[in-house]
């Protein structure tokens, strides 16, 4: 019987089968370093949630009777305003998308000024004798003052007529003045005649009294342009 010749190699060259420790550790750690596990990884919040979430379902998966009801519902409350007083710390409060109603075009102008704000600055031109800029801004306080308690709502394009008309059926033992007052902020604004003093008493004393008023109305009255 003729053997096959039996083929050896030296026993380096054969691949170890089971490497040792620092080989091990050296193959983990390459592989590991693959970006694909980094992207795997779950964020702070999916482990926040996560947690969250088997604590309420440990809670309400135990039956709730006697005592303990209340004091469960109560914890899981607590837990709910806790997460989302964390959500608030880490994203922020939304911002509002929009402008507010305080800010938004009044009269023909983009006025993002107060009412305690315009007061102060029609007084300025008042103390300076410039009449015509103290009755516009005088009007436009008394307005914004109106907006700013809800007393008044005015869309863009509003006119000072239609706003002395809606402010009219807030305070409607102010109808007269706030119709003067209006006038008095349309011959000046658009008419181009001069403003005076006395105009401009006028429209202060008719703000003066609307701030000491209460308005009629629980909901601000509308204004059509």
């Amino acid at each position: 019987m003729v053997l096959a010749p039996v083929l050896l190699l030296p026993t380096d060259s054969v691949p170890p089968l089971t490497p040792d420790g620092d080989e091990a550790r050296r193959w983990a750690e390459q592989e590991l370093s693959n970006p694909a596990y980094d992207a795997a990884q779950p964020t702070a919040f999916d482990r926040i949630a996560r947690a969250v979430g088997d604590f309420l379902e440990s809670l309400f998966a135990t039956r709730l009777d006697g005592d303990w009801g209340p004091w469960a519902a109560l914890v899981a409350a607590i837990v709910i305003v806790l997460v989302i007083i964390a959500a608030f710390l880490v994203w922020g409060v939304p911002r509002a998308t929009g402008r507010t109603r305080a800010s938004a075009p009044l009269f023909g102008g983009d006025e993002e000024r107060s009412a305690a704000e315009l007061r102060r600055d029609a007084e300025g031109f008042a103390g300076r004798g410039d009449w015509d800029s103290a009755v516009v801004l005088r009007f436009r306080a008394l307005a914004r003052a109106l907006i700013e308690r809800g007393a008044v709502d005015t869309p863009p394009g509003a006119t000072v007529h239609a706003f002395a008309r809606a402010a009219s059926r807030a305070f409607p033992s102010q109808a007269d003045a706030l119709e003067a007052a209006a006038g008095a902020f349309d011959d000046v604004r658009y008419l181009r005649r001069p403003g005076t003093e006395a105009l401009y008493r006028r429209v202060a004393a008719v703000d003066e009294q609307l701030r000491a008023a209460r308005p009629l109305l629980s909901d601000a009255a509308g204004v059509r342009a």
